[in-house]
């Protein structure tokens, strides 16, 4: 079953977090290089875990994580480390900590040479899922062919985040031609 068809067969109040997202976030254009990177951390923690459980827990990746500021979490010491591997509020695998300060410092290399991680984003787009595997995993760590898939989908910059006959398909449309044109 595809996401839209999972959260448009929810009725009212039923699993809100995912309705949330589905309706407000799942597709759209991000601007913000934070949250771009928020985007990217959270993806990765889903890795072996469901979408929900990150969602569910996605207030305590941004308190334990400075709100997702790049700037922040390049600087992140072992200390942060052991902080973070301790805190309950998120995913505590090494790996995925070790991925987030890492890609975190790899984003700030992009934005020295590209201005932002979205202009890096954009100046490769468009490409196709394979040729932005290729490019993800030159850059950074903990980013397999589904990970990298759902970011960008997320995010718009893969197209069939939302099915044709979902009521928010149109409004992604919308917004993507209107983005892309910028």
């Amino acid at each position: 079953m595809s996401y839209c068809r999972y959260v448009n067969q929810l009725t009212e109040g039923q699993d809100p977090l995912n309705q949330a997202y589905h309706q407000q976030r799942y597709g759209f254009p991000i601007e913000n290089d934070n949250e771009l990177f928020a985007r990217l951390v959270m993806e990765i923690n889903q890795a072996g875990l469901s979408w929900t459980l990150i969602l569910k827990k996605e207030a305590g990746f941004r308190a334990a994580y400075d709100q997702f500021d790049i700037e922040k979490v390049a600087q992140y010491t072992d200390e942060d480390r052991q902080r973070l591997l301790a805190n309950p509020d998120i995913i505590r695998n090494r790996l995925k900590i070790n991925a987030a300060i890492y890609n975190a410092q790899q984003i700030q290399k992009l934005q020295q040479q590209f201005g932002s991680f979205k202009q890096w984003l954009d100046q490769h787009h468009p490409k196709t899922l394979p040729e932005w595997i290729k490019i993800f995993k030159r850059h950074f760590k903990f980013v397999g062919k589904e990970i990298v898939h759902e970011f960008l989908l997320s995010c718009g910059y893969l197209p069939h985040a939302h099915d044709p006959d979902c009521p928010i398909y149109q409004q992604i449309l919308q917004t993507d031609v209107a983005w892309r044109r910028k």
